[in-house]
């Protein structure tokens, strides 16, 4: 018998032979559970994207979902941007402001640069996943998603330059009231295209280095003598006040500008001269004011791994959240505890300090179920909320990239300093490599409170002939999610009309709303009962009317709701 050798790489090549054979019939690669398959857009999302490039991406989803995407501008900022919206559902299944909807917006404050990120990947997901998931296609079915990537867009261009931003958008303001605007901001004193820490060697000094790692300053102990003094931000005295960075551009606060519980600067810091004081957040105020039927919203903030609720003033407002409201908020916040990992629910004033003329409670008053998140957590570094030690995350994450080595420089005040430390990003920022993974936890956030928006029904229509040639037609009227169609500030400010339900079918002469469908007790409704009004339909609930009616065989019922959406039914 005759005996053959093989090489090692021969029989490699032998044993892969019938798996390459069989791979040609079939895919390579599969699609990994939750993730599209093959993207119509593609999108990185390790990554920030300018303002060109968020307009782009916009556009690109527009142009390959049509009939899921409408891009349009609604308004402007101060320095003529566009503030761009996109208006996601299935259009085949019905006019968007007649579904229920969910706005969501990021990157109020220009430091918050994430939140853009998030709101995009919210929209491409929607878009992606659209024909490979069937949650997701009845979701657009049901509910309209109203996306704002950017409501500063000022401050995201300036967040790009090589200069610190400041929190507010960029109208000029007097910070420091000596009569000039915007005169004394940051400054790059050695030239590479960022603005560290400065440090100057001081008999005064509180700080030190520390011993067991030279990149990182220590504050002393009492007893103790320093060898360093911060100084701040790079940048010298451009206006000789003997002030350094003390009037940067802009200076005002685009979330102490809405109009609800607002209060003056000498009250709430950052508050300008009257609420809506500016363009941006006048563009949001218009649109949602046109969309009463934004039943829900999430604004993206940072930092902090927050899942805040409202109210944000301690009795403000707060006469307008009942306890079923309440419940609703508390259910679904914990919710995202779960679903967001390291992130905590939280009442503003309760848990974190108060807010005055903010959007989140703005939007409450305009009856919708508000969160807002605050994302970066350092919880994320290592996936322990016991170690956020920046410096070791970046020795072992980030490989040094996110510190700049102390070095000596000649400042024009001070004389020799040295200028270092982390660069503007970490630490409110998320390192690339994980904005995709938050980025998905918030959007699944984001379609979870979605989901909860009011989904009716119309269900159990019966007729029953009485004497006289008249019928009585009763039916349920059924809300299947848990967000009411009208919350508790809703009813107490009369912000949307109440929920109709018309009968079609016959001559009505009659119609009620049954109080207790055990003990027969109604409310009969004299004017115009062919449309009876219904208050509000509860979370998970029903509410049952009932008509007499002369004539007719076949009888349609519609619901017809602001924040509820629309249904209908048809007897048998």
């Amino acid at each position: 018998m005759k005996k053959y050798k093989f090489s090692s790489a021969a029989l490699l090549l032998l044993l892969f032979l019938p798996a390459i054979s069989w791979s040609q019939s079939y895919q390579m690669f599969y699609k990994a559970a939750g993730s599209p398959a093959n993207p119509g857009v593609q999108a990185s999302w390790n990554k920030y994207y300018t303002n060109q490039g968020v307009a782009d991406l916009c556009s690109k989803l527009a142009k390959t979902y049509p009939d899921l995407v409408t891009m349009e501008t609604i308004g402007k900022s101060f320095q003529g941007r566009d503030i761009y919206l996109l208006t996601i559902t299935d259009k085949k299944t019905g006019i968007h402001s007649q579904k229920p909807g969910f706005w969501i917006d990021g990157n109020i404050h220009s430091i918050e640069l994430q939140g853009t990120e998030m709101t995009l990947y919210t929209a491409w997901y929607l878009c992606e996943m659209f024909d490979e998931n069937d949650f997701i296609r009845k979701l657009l079915a049901e509910k309209t998603f109203y996306i704002a990537p950017t409501i500063n867009p000022d401050g995201r261009e300036y967040f790009t330059s090589s200069t610190v931003p400041p929190r507010s958008g960029l109208a000029p303001r007097d910070n420091d009231r000596d009569g000039l605007v915007d005169e004394d901001g940051t400054d790059d004193l050695n030239g590479d295209k960022e603005i560290s820490l400065m440090r100057i060697k001081s008999q005064r000094g509180n700080m030190k280095i520390d011993p067991s790692d030279p990149r990182k300053m220590i504050r002393v102990a009492p007893d103790e003598k320093g060898d360093y003094e911060l100084l701040g931000y790079e940048g010298f005295d451009n206006d000789g006040d003997g002030l350094i960075n003390e009037d940067g551009p802009g200076g005002y606060d685009g979330n102490r500008d809405w109009g609800f519980n607002w209060e003056p600067n000498y009250v709430q810091n950052g508050a300008d001269k009257y609420p809506f004081s500016f363009p941006e957040n006048q563009a949001v105020r218009d649109f949602v004011k046109n969309h009463p039927n934004i039943a829900a919203s999430q604004s993206f903030h940072n930092s902090g791994g927050m899942i805040l609720r409202g109210p944000s003033i301690r009795g403000g407002g707060s006469e307008a959240y009942s306890r079923q409201d309440d419940d609703v908020i508390e259910r679904i916040g914990l919710t995202g505890e779960k679903i967001i990992p390291g992130y905590k629910l939280l009442t503003i004033w309760k848990d974190l300090y108060t807010v005055w003329g903010g959007e989140l409670d703005w939007m409450h008053g305009n009856g919708c179920f508000v969160y807002s998140n605050e994302l970066w957590t350092s919880y994320l570094m290592f996936y322990d909320s016991t170690n956020t030690d920046q410096y070791e995350f970046d020795r072992l994450l980030l490989f040094d990239d996110a510190f700049i080595p102390w070095q000596k420089a000649i400042h024009p005040q001070y004389g020799e300093i040295e200028i270092g430390g982390f660069k503007k990003t970490l630490g409110r920022l998320h390192p690339g490599f994980l904005i995709e993974t938050d980025a998905h936890r918030n959007a699944a956030f984001c379609i979870y409170n979605a989901y909860e928006m009011p989904l009716l029904e119309v269900k159990d229509i019966t007729v029953k002939n009485l004497d006289g040639g008249l019928k009585e037609v009763s039916a349920a009227i059924e809300n299947k999610r848990m967000l009411p169609t009208h919350s508790a500030s809703n009813l107490k400010y009369r912000i949307d009309p109440p929920d109709y339900v018309f009968l079609d079918g016959g001559t009505v002469l009659s119609g009620m709303i049954v109080d207790d469908v055990l003990q027969n007790r109604t409310t009969e409704q004299k004017k115009n009962p062919g449309r009876l009004e219904v208050n509000n339909i509860p979370g998970n609930s029903q509410v049952y009317v009932r008509w007499i009616v002369k004539g007719g065989s076949k009888f349609n019922v519609k619901v017809e709701s602001v924040k509820g959406g629309r249904a209908s039914g048809q007897s048998k």
